[in-house]
């Protein structure tokens, strides 16, 4: 590709900028306002009415700017499939919830068993239609794979959805998931073109698209990205680790997701066990750091701050 990832890029950017003053009075009109929690945090409340499902536009961005590249660069296929099945899940999620006023949106199990089916065609397809190894590169050990033998599918299930579920706990303040989620994509960009994997085209339209789409989310946010954006965006991330064979790596680069996973599942594990006490003043975790006095876009700049650190030790574990 040489300098030709930049293309990608450009092209990604500038429909996501297009997009936004079109998408944005759409969805406003369609009354797609955020609804917070009276009992969150207080200063959020200011957000109710703003207008979600925005993760439509950086989706169209990538999916169109892809769609150029797919007969030269066939690898990506997996990558849009995964990215754009879990944005769907997320987007009829997001409708049934802003448009039918379905209070809950999909039912918890019908949520898990869409994104287990999707997992389960992007597994087979990888087996069956590429030559793609499921075998993981071990950090900090160059030249050395982990074969999980028979466990590696339900790794690749467990790994898969537990990002996608990570990345959606990452969203709930102005720019962060789409901040965090750039950092990683860049990484997974000069990874991709380092390795010769064939799927910069789809990494390049991520980082493109999400600059664009920052333009309207950073603080003050004219539009969320809703389950439609964090769903799909997690689909991106477990998909490209997968297809470079890097899906240990997200213990790294994808740390802050991990982390906001692990405050939501000991808080509520915790709550339950004592019958009412809390570890965190409030989960996720970007919550807590904002009942403690930090505002939203330092939280924003540190947890963005500490993924690039994660991906440049990522650079030196390779």
């Amino acid at each position: 590709m040489e300098y030709g990832f930049v293309i990608p890029v450009l092209i990604s950017f500038a429909i996501s900028v297009l997009l936004g003053p079109l998408v944005i009075p759409f969805l406003r009109r369609l009354k797609m306002g955020q609804t917070e929690r009276s009992n969150g945090v207080q200063s959020h409340l200011k957000k109710a009415g703003t207008p979600t499902m925005g993760g439509v536009i950086f989706l169209i961005a990538t999916v169109a700017t892809s769609l150029f590249y797919i007969r030269d660069y066939p690898r990506i296929i997996p990558v849009l499939f995964l990215t754009l099945g879990f944005g769907l899940i997320g987007f009829l999620d997001d409708y049934l919830k802003v448009v039918l006023k379905r209070s809950d949106g999909l039912l918890p199990w019908q949520k898990f068993l869409l994104q287990v089916i999707m997992t389960g065609i992007f597994v087979y397809y990888l087996m069956n239609y590429t030559d793609i190894s499921l075998s993981m590169r071990i950090p900090f050990w160059s030249g050395h794979y982990l074969n999980m033998g028979p466990l590696t599918v339900p790794v690749l299930f467990f790994a898969v959805i537990g990002t996608v579920n990570g990345v959606n706990f990452t969203d709930g303040l102005d720019g962060l998931a789409s901040s965090v989620t750039l950092i990683v994509a860049v990484f997974f960009t000069v990874m991709s073109i380092g390795l010769e994997s064939g799927i910069e085209p789809v990494t390049c339209a991520v980082v493109g698209s999400l600059m664009g789409f920052l333009l309207f989310n950073v603080y003050p946010a004219q539009v969320f990205m809703g389950d439609t954006g964090s769903l799909a965006l997690g689909g991106f991330v477990a998909g490209t680790a997968y297809l470079l064979q890097m899906p240990l790596f997200l213990l790294l680069v994808g740390l802050i997701y991990l982390v906001e996973v692990l405050s939501v599942i000991l808080q509520v594990s915790y709550f339950k066990a004592t019958h009412g006490k809390r570890i965190f003043k409030m989960a996720p975790i970007h919550h807590h750091f904002e009942l403690c006095g930090w505002s939203e876009t330092r939280v924003v700049a540190v947890f963005s701050v500490v993924t690039a650190i994660m991906c440049l030790i990522s650079f030196l574990a390779l």
